[in-house]
């Protein structure tokens, strides 16, 4: 094989037969002869594979191919059959034995690098069409956010269906899982978010109660003391990434963690009202990533993302809230905002026949085809006019409730007490039976 005629490449050996195999937003079932992907375009890529198609655990990693000159770069992973697991090829002779024989596997082992499948014109079978929007899809995604969260292991960042936040694991009292005879799975380091306390330390009062309405405070916090871009900026920009990448893992590895992560991050950034003023820009950006993971959100099995579900799942009141948020806002400084979210509703709207604004009727009478007419009302409509059993009640103790109340509070804390000093009582007499 001519040298000029070599492009970047990625291995991917030893895969089982009828694996699935994919690059990027590409899935497919390879082929005895499979051997990789050629004409790799720069720029981040992540590739992945099981040992079947069916709902074994995916295995994958991301690695960057370099802009620019110089000679072709050659990437080689290669199928554990005892782990079954993706890995990195570590030995070099190994490396530089099938760098010299790219040749002979060139041809027709390789498959050329690309995100759309004309009709008709597959190498591999169930190969699965997506757009080409890979590139915007990773566009927040760096080396150090990869490095934060997947470990130090440059052009093998990996992770697995079965990777986790630690956040996320489900703990089984009494199990130690060092103890674990199976691979311990990868921990996966998030941004941490806990929006059940989104104040600051010793808040009380009303500022609890803003902070828990308005979580601009825990998004600061998160930008200032968490991220670890070189200006305000990127700071902004790295929540993004970690949008991007646990969207992307849930899309090709179905990663759980990386899900509840996804809506973390957007539990976080929809409710934070004041952060819409003073953090347009991240705002901004962030409606047109929602906007293209939303168009790809079909291709995810399982509807994990749950866009189908009655009421829109966790993700439409999330919008609705922060629609309202920014109409409370005046100002030509939201107009590129409020012009992104409207491309957003009218693509939601025509989609998922979702309405994210409150000019549609809620409640009335139907008349049925024999003329009967009943009364409707739609999903939530209580919840959002905080009337029937989400209305606001005050409650009005009277003096011997109060009293009632503060001894119950007194008794609490004896008990308290009293069971520390119970619980001392038996460390001393366990020491005694020992010694």
């Amino acid at each position: 094989m001519d040298p000029a005629t070599q492009t970047h490449c990625v291995l991917l050996l030893d895969l089982p037969p009828s694996a699935l195999g994919g690059i990027d937003l590409l899935s497919f079932t390879t082929t005895p002869r499979f051997r990789g992907v050629k004409n790799l375009p720069p720029g981040l890529h992540f590739v992945f594979a099981s040992s079947d198609m069916s709902l074994s655990v995916r295995h994958g990693a991301w690695f960057y191919v370099s802009p620019g000159g110089g000679a072709p770069q050659v990437f080689i992973k290669k199928w554990s059959p005892a782990t079954e697991e993706l890995v990195d090829e570590t030995s070099q002779t190994s490396v530089m034995r099938w760098k010299a024989n790219l040749g002979q596997i060139w041809k027709d082992a390789l498959t050329p690098y690309r995100q759309t499948v004309p009709s008709g014109t597959s190498e591999e079978d169930d190969a699965a069409e997506e757009s080409a929007d890979w590139s915007s899809l990773t566009s927040r995604i760096n080396a150090t956010l990869l490095s934060r969260i997947c470990g130090l292991n440059p052009d093998h960042w990996s992770l697995s269906s079965s990777s986790s936040a630690a956040q996320d694991l489900e703990r089984i009292p009494g199990l130690d899982s060092s103890n674990s005879i199976i691979n311990p799975e990868k921990e996966l380091k998030f941004l941490p978010i806990d929006l059940k306390r989104t104040w600051r330390e010793g808040a009380t009062g009303r500022e609890r109660t803003d902070a828990a309405q308005d979580r601009s405070w825990a998004l600061g916090e998160l930008v200032d003391h968490h991220c670890q871009g070189s200006n305000l900026r990127m700071r902004e920009f790295e929540i993004l990434g970690e949008l991007q990448f646990c969207f992307l893992m849930v899309l090709t590895l179905n990663n759980s963690s990386c899900l509840e992560q996804w809506k973390r991050l957007l539990g976080l950034l929809l409710t934070s009202r004041q952060a819409i003023r003073e953090r347009s820009q991240l705002y901004l950006q962030l409606l047109k990533t929602l906007s293209l993971q939303l168009t790809h959100c079909a291709s995810m099995e399982a509807s994990m993302f749950d866009m189908h579900e009655a009421g829109g799942g966790f993700l439409k009141p999330l919008l609705r809230r922060f629609k309202k948020n920014l109409d409370e806002f005046d100002g030509k400084w939201k107009s590129d905002i409020e012009e992104e979210f409207e491309e957003l509703q009218e693509f939601l709207q025509q989609e998922f026949n979702w309405e994210l604004d409150d000019s549609y009727v809620k409640r009335g009478m139907l008349e049925l085809e024999d003329g009967e007419r009943v009364e409707m009302d739609m999903n939530g409509a209580d919840e959002d006019d905080e009337t029937g059993e989400y209305a606001p009640t005050v409650v009005e103790l009277s003096a011997s409730q109060m009293k009632e109340l503060r001894r119950s509070d007194v008794r609490q804390g004896g008990g308290a007490r009293a069971a520390e000093e119970d619980e001392e009582d038996a460390d001393l007499d366990d020491m005694d039976t020992r010694y």
